[in-house]
C-alpha cells in the first residue's frame, strides 16, 4: 500500500450547495506523484467516472433541483459510494456536505451522514470525530462527540457512563489501528461548569463520569477527567491530550471550529472503511458564486489517504 496510489470515492453532496465546487477545486489543487485517484458520485449529470472527469475538468455543474430531489440525489450518491468501498473498488469515502432537511424531504429519516453510514454498513457503534492536524494555535486538535445530533435538553439523559466508555474505547482503538497513535491520551470534557465544582452545579461528574473513568482505566486506557470545558481544549491544543471527548455537539464544535475553521475534518469512527468529510455545511447561499474555499475538502482528502495508508501499515506490522 505504501507505493500504491490510493483510490478515494468522493460524494458531491447536495447539488444545490457548495459540495460539487469544492470537490472540483480540491481535485484540481491536489497535485504531485503522491496524489490519490478520485472517483466522484452524484449529483445527476456527474455520476461516477468517466463523467466525473469531465465535471472536474470543467468545474461547472447545475445548482440542481428542489429540496426533495436534491436530497434524493445526495442520498443516492452516498449509497453508491458505500457500495464501491465495500466492494473494494475504492479505498475510502470522502463526503461533501448534505442538507439534512432535503434528506428528510426525500424520505430519509437520518439526522446526518454519520447515522446514515452506520445503517448502510450495519455498524452498531460509530463515533463522530472532528480532527484538525493544524490549527490557529499550531498543534492538532481532535474532538470526539459523545452525543451528536440531539437536542440540548436530551443530552443529560443520553450521556451515560456506558456511552462515555463506548465512545472513548472506540476512539482509542481507532487511533491505534488507523492513526498510528499506539498509546492515545484521552480527556473527558465535563458536562457542567467547573466539572460541577464538587456537586454544586450538577451530579453528572460524580454519577456518570467517575464510573466511566474507572472502567476505561481498568481497560488500560490513558484517560483524564472530568476536565472543565473552559480549560480542556486549551490543554489539548498545547499537546497534553490526543483527543477530547466532548459531552455534546456544540461544546465540542464551538471550540473545534474556533481553532480550526476551514481546516477541520469530520471522521466517522467504527465503520469498516475510512470516511472523512469537510467541517462545513452546504452553504446554499454562496453556492455557484465562486466564494467557497476548498481547504477543508482538501484536508478531508489528504486525511483519508493518510488513514488508509496508516491502517494498511498497521495491519501489515501486526
Amino acid at each position: 500500500m505504501e507505493s500504491a496510489r490510493c483510490r478515494l470515492g468522493v460524494t458531491l453532496g447536495d447539488p444545490r450547495g457548495i459540495g460539487p465546487e469544492v470537490a472540483a477545486a480540491a481535485a484540481r489543487s491536489i497535485q504531485g506523484d503522491d496524489r490519490p485517484e478520485l472517483v466522484f458520485f452524484g449529483p445527476p449529470g456527474s455520476p461516477a467516472a468517466p463523467a466525473a472527469d469531465a465535471f472536474v475538468e470543467a468545474g461547472e455543474w447545475s445548482p440542481g433541483p428542489e429540496p426533495g430531489p436534491a436530497g434524493a440525489a445526495a442520498a443516492a450518491a452516498i449509497e453508491e459510494g458505500v457500495r464501491f468501498v465495500t466492494m473494494g473498488r475504492i479505498d475510502a469515502l470522502v463526503t461533501a456536505p448534505i442538507d439534512k432537511s432535503a434528506l428528510a424531504a426525500a424520505g430519509y429519516s437520518f439526522p446526518g451522514h454519520t447515522e446514515m453510514l452506520a445503517v448502510l454498513t450495519d455498524t452498531e457503534t460509530v463515533g463522530m470525530l472532528m480532527a484538525a492536524e493544524h490549527t490557529s494555535a499550531g498543534g492538532p486538535l481532535r474532538v470526539l462527540l459523545a452525543t451528536t445530533h440531539i437536542a440540548l435538553a436530551a443530552v443529560p439523559a443520553a450521556l451515560t457512563a456506558c456511552v462515555l466508555v463506548e465512545q472513548a474505547s472506540l476512539c482509542a482503538r481507532s487511533f491505534r489501528e488507523r492513526w498510528g497513535i499506539t498509546s492515545p491520551r484521552l480527556a473527558l470534557c465535563a458536562l457542567n461548569p467547573h466539572a460541577s465544582d464538587g456537586g454544586l452545579f450538577g451530579d453528572e461528574e460524580a454519577r456518570v463520569y467517575e464510573p466511566a473513568l474507572a472502567e476505561l482505566r481498568a481497560r488500560g486506557e490513558d484517560v483524564a477527567g472530568p476536565i472543565p470545558a473552559d480549560t480542556v481544549f486549551v490543554r489539548a491544543l498545547r499537546g497534553e491530550f490526543d483527543v477530547v471527548v466532548a459531552p455534546y455537539h456544540d461544546v465540542g464544535m464551538a471550540a473545534f471550529k474556533t481553532a480550526s475553521f476551514g481546516r477541520g475534518v469530520n471522521v466517522t469512527l467504527g465503520l469498516p472503511f475510512v470516511r472523512t468529510s469537510p467541517d462545513h455545511g452546504t452553504a446554499l447561499d454562496i453556492a455557484g458564486r465562486g466564494l467557497a474555499r476548498p481547504d477543508s475538502m482538501i484536508e478531508a482528502i489528504r486525511l483519508a489517504q493518510r488513514l488508509v495508508r496508516s491502517g494498511a501499515a498497521s495491519r501489515h506490522s501486526a
